[in-house]
């Protein structure tokens, strides 16, 4: 009985360590994209929001995560991965 109070304890707080990991990740990311001003809706790079426009010729990066809305629209398939090489 007491050896699995302990197992149970133990593996909420791994869980709950695992939760706020991930949290202070998200967190922290969210907060770099604000400061430099960087779009959401480009997660693995910094890339402006519009004004001006940008095309894939205008950034040095390939083959990154793209969310809704896309307002640059480097996702010109529609794939979820802008400028594809």
């Amino acid at each position: 009985m007491k050896a699995r109070i302990v197992a149970s304890v133990l593996m909420t707080t791994i869980i709950l360590f695992a939760a706020a990991t991930v949290l202070s990740f998200s967190t922290s990311q969210t907060y770099a994209q604000e400061v430099n001003n960087c779009d959401p809706s480009y997660p693995d790079v910094c890339i402006s929001p519009p004004p001006p426009d940008l095309d894939c010729n205008d950034i040095p990066d390939n083959d990154f995560t793209v969310l809704a809305p896309d307002p640059h629209g480097l996702d010109s398939e529609g794939d979820g991965i802008g400028c594809e090489s």
